[in-house]
């Protein structure tokens, strides 16, 4: 047996790198030439998509190919998915249906005019793939795939350009001698997307998203992504959709130099992607937890201090960095390198991209990563919570940084506290007084009001505080009036169909202050912000108003800074680290009551028809438990 699998290695190494005069040409026999092409772009063979142009709208796309396609009382498009229609007939990969695609017309029907250009679906019913593709259509795309072409060359890793079918993109293909899992050759991709980066950030963490398959596991009720083959009629004719050499013009015979294309082994991918992930580089930015005592400590340095990887080439002894609304760093002084480590400072890994993936669900309108950093003409913006990172992240380097306080100190007010803390309340407030920004986590009833208003009244500045329902809004006045000597005339309102500011001391609500991405000036005139229900700030809206404010003092308040979507680093980088937090455990134990748990069983079955259906809908659920009329009663009752 060993000896066998020791041959079949020698074989396929023997195939990945071809040598000698390639075996087809364009002058080769029509049949070797299809044979080539399909050994090349392997994607399903059971379904492909055909596209298709709208003469009236101008639209087009792709759509599986199917021979009971608008027949009437058999195709229900568009109210029933291909995928899961009973009368679906698809039409196979043939090499007629190749020949179609490379003459640009329907070979089976004769006077057919119509453009014939078809796509596969990489991802195998197994979850296994053939090659992978990355689209790269930004503007600059030439140079991010020099850039991704010569990391590839460094690590050995064969790879090929095609220029798209607009000719204003590329598409970078690295072909397999063999089926490997979509997992295994999406992770190679991202490791050399993660070194391209390295050498030119403009890249983006969008390139993370293009790969072709698009997940490592196949969508429930789907067929995965799909990729338009190269060689296409029309396009070919304008110098599209053509393999490209190294100097960006399309190669004299396609076809020879198709044949010479050099296919990676299993073993040979799964070596490239063991080293970088033992290095840690498959993505290179963190993972996020859902669950707040999770964690793997196990994992880190005995240090507890991430070992960042050394930069080749001269860095800057020193860097200003001015703080503003944001952390701005100028670009012309940041080696690639660097800049690309600080982004990174500001994005993480989105767990609702894998739990979707995990599920089986379509992972398209999901983003593998979440980036929070801006790109200005002149300067990068980072989130001003991450200024700790950043300048650990520099000194790490050995660069001496400079900052240049921009932020806006307020307006100063004369107003006091009038309560007494708890002795846990003042513990608190001690922490977070140490730091300009910062967030307090603490469950309901801990007092975090009460807390933000002596806050408040410690650092004597103008104050916005932002809310995100009326009831919150009508709460804060209240509470602010009470614990803060102060004439309530001076406590402001915005939002809840008033908008009376005095400047002083404003309650907001969010949706006031942020309309259609575009946030109100006024939240650039405090000295203090003040986020209540801060988890929230991971909502689109409240990020953005959040970001625009420049005041010095910046806190946030929350009982669950832990969002189940595992958006919550974005709290961070715009409130400040978690500075004090408040065991739940500990503090029901200290309540004057204690907490029970009665069952009550409500005797709610599905209706029929919900029994048999599959799979259930969560909405159908919903429908069915509010509809119960037993149930409601006891919840009446109770």
């Amino acid at each position: 047996m060993s000896s066998l699998k020791t041959r079949r290695s020698q074989l396929l190494a023997g195939h990945s790198s071809p040598i000698g005069l390639p075996s087809v040409t364009g002058l080769s026999p029509e049949k070797k030439k299809i044979a080539l092409f399909r050994s090349l772009f392997r994607g399903r063979e059971d379904v492909f998509a055909r596209r298709f142009e709208s003469a009236k709208t101008g639209k087009s796309g792709y759509q599986p190919c199917c021979r009971k396609e608008w027949i009437k009382g058999l195709c229900r498009k568009p109210k029933i998915k291909c995928h899961d229609c009973e009368s679906r007939d698809f039409v196979p990969v043939s090499d007629e249906v190749i020949k179609s695609h490379l003459l640009g017309r329907d070979i089976s029907m004769k006077r057919s005019k119509r453009d014939y250009t078809i796509g596969v679906y990489p991802l195998l019913p197994d979850e296994t793939c053939w090659f992978l593709a990355v689209d790269f259509d930004k503007e600059g795309w030439l140079d991010d795939v020099s850039v991704y072409l010569d990391t590839c060359r460094i690590y050995k890793v064969p790879a090929v350009l095609e220029r798209s079918r607009s000719g204003n993109g590329g598409h970078v293909w690295i072909f397999f001698l063999e089926p490997i899992p979509a997992g295994l050759a999406r992770q190679l991709g991202a490791f050399i997307l993660t070194e391209a980066m390295e050498q030119r950030p403009e890249i983006g963490f969008g390139s993370y998203d293009r790969f072709f398959p698009s997940q490592d596991t196949m969508p429930r009720g789907g067929f995965g992504n799909l990729i338009a083959l190269p060689l296409q009629k029309k396009p070919r004719e304008k110098g599209n959709t053509l393999f490209l050499d190294e100097h960006f013009v399309p190669h004299t015979d396609q076809w020879a130099f198709l044949s010479s294309v050099s296919r990676m082994s299993f073993s040979e991918v799964e070596a490239v992607v063991s080293q970088a992930s033992m290095r840690g580089g498959i993505i290179g930015v963190r993972m996020v937890t859902t669950d707040e005592e999770d964690g793997e400590p196990w994992l880190e340095p005995p240090s507890r201090e991430k070992k960042e990887l050394p930069i080749s080439g001269p860095l800057p002894k020193q860097i200003e960095l001015v703080l503003g609304n944001q952390i701005y760093i100028e670009k012309e002084i940041l080696p690639p390198a660097l800049k690309n480590r600080l982004i990174r400072l500001a994005a993480f890994q989105n767990p609702e991209f894998y739990r979707a993936q995990a599920m089986r669900f379509p992972t398209f309108d999901k983003p593998r990563i979440i980036n929070c950093c801006e790109d200005f003409p002149k300067y990068i913006g980072i989130p001003r919570g991450c200024l700790e990172e950043v300048i650990s992240l520099l000194e790490s380097f050995g660069i001496r940084t400079v900052l240049k306080d921009e932020q806006f100190e307020g307006r100063k007010i004369d107003i006091r506290f009038q309560g007494v803390l708890r002795p846990e309340q003042g513990k608190a407030v001690e922490a977070l007084l140490r730091h300009d920004t910062g967030v307090l986590s603490a469950s309901t009833a801990f007092g975090k009001t009460v807390v933000a208003a002596f806050l408040i009244a410690k650092r004597e500045v103008n104050t916005l505080v932002m809310v995100h329902r009326r009831q919150l809004l009508d709460q804060w006045i209240a509470r602010l009036t009470t614990f803060l000597d102060i004439d309530p005339k001076k406590i402001g309102q915005i939002g809840g169909g008033k908008r009376k500011p005095t400047g002083v001391i404003d309650v907001a609500i969010i949706q006031s202050l942020s309309k259609k991405g575009i946030v109100d000036d006024i939240v650039g005139d405090y000295g203090h912000l003040v986020v209540d229900e801060c988890h929230h700030v991971s909502a689109r809206s409240f990020e953005i108003a959040a970001r625009q404010s420049k005041a010095k003092y910046v806190t946030g308040l929350s009982a669950t800074v832990v969002r189940k979507d595992g958006h919550h680093p974005i709290i961070f980088m715009n409130c400040g680290p978690i500075r004090y937090k408040v065991d739940e455990r500990k503090q029901a134990i200290r309540r004057p009551f204690t907490h029970k748990v009665v069952v009550r069983k409500t005797q709610f079955q599905l209706p029929t028809h919900l029994k048999i259906k599959e799979p259930l809908a969560i909405h159908e659920l919903y429908a069915a438990l509010i509809s119960d009329d037993k149930r409601n009663s006891m919840i009446i009752e109770d």
